[in-house]
């Protein structure tokens, strides 16, 4: 897989093909180590095979002068050389942006009434056919308010980031009134304990019906299982939104 995290080699900015959907794919970032990043660089891959050119807006990152992202896309001066940059959905390569200040100034737009503050993405990355938004619940909470789109929310193996699941299901239930995707993850070298798994992914669903008043789906993915990572980029995708300057979310 080729990872190309230098903004400069990824995005083409007025490689514009208008007429193609923008699909918007939220997930849920950790706040604790784990193999969630190189899980979602996986589902990226998946989905660029399938025809899909993503560009990830990773909340995690801060955007500065000698890492351009986001910010400087939603502001008057993007990076020198940006208008240059042609091709750059056609690529293997995975774009990667910081995104942390850009996707707060929007949130912030959000929380200010502007409903349509996602919108201001579809002209400056419609040369792409997916946007992965990246970050905590806090910051897409605003921007996914009243959106179709289903946030996945990774957790472990057993009943390893159960209650933090259950917290980020609350929020975004509770800000966004969108309902989550909940996959438990399997890492490489991890035991599987699928009992216990299943036996904890239940009692989130529980308590997400009886709290929340929510039908959450759950599913367990093993990081080695290629049939895994398909399966729930394919799911992903169905559950994504649209950025359509002619629709609302």
């Amino acid at each position: 897989m080729l990872l190309d995290t230098a903004v400069h080699q990824a995005l083409g900015l007025h490689n514009y093909t208008p007429q193609r959907e923008l699909r918007l794919l939220p997930v849920l970032s950790q706040p604790e180590d784990g193999p969630w990043l190189e899980l979602l660089w996986q589902l990226c891959s998946h989905l660029q095979r399938l025809g899909y050119p993503v560009v990830v807006l990773d909340g995690t990152a801060l955007e500065s002068h000698h890492s351009p992202g986001l910010a400087q896309l939603l502001g008057t001066r993007p990076w020198p050389g940006a208008e240059a940059l042609d091709g750059a959905s056609g690529s293997n390569a995975l774009a990667v942006l910081p995104a942390a200040r850009g996707l707060a100034w929007l949130a912030d737009q959000a929380q200010l009434g502007n409903g349509a503050a996602l919108q201001r993405l579809q002209p400056l990355l419609r040369g792409y056919a997916a946007v992965v938004l990246y970050a905590p619940p806090e910051q897409l909470a605003p921007l996914l308010l009243g959106s179709a789109s289903v946030p996945l929310v990774m957790t472990g193996p057993g009943a390893q980031g159960m209650v933090r699941s259950y917290r980020q299901l609350k929020h975004m239930a509770l800000h966004a009134g969108v309902r989550c995707t909940v996959a438990a993850i399997v890492p490489p070298q991890a035991s599987a304990q699928p009992r216990q798994t299943a036996e904890a992914l239940a009692t989130l669903q529980r308590s997400a019906h009886k709290h929340l008043g929510q039908q959450i789906h759950t599913t367990t993915v093993t990081a080695t299982r290629a049939q895994d990572i398909q399966r729930l980029a394919l799911q992903l995708l169905e559950n994504a939104g649209s950025l359509d300057t002619a629709m609302p979310l």
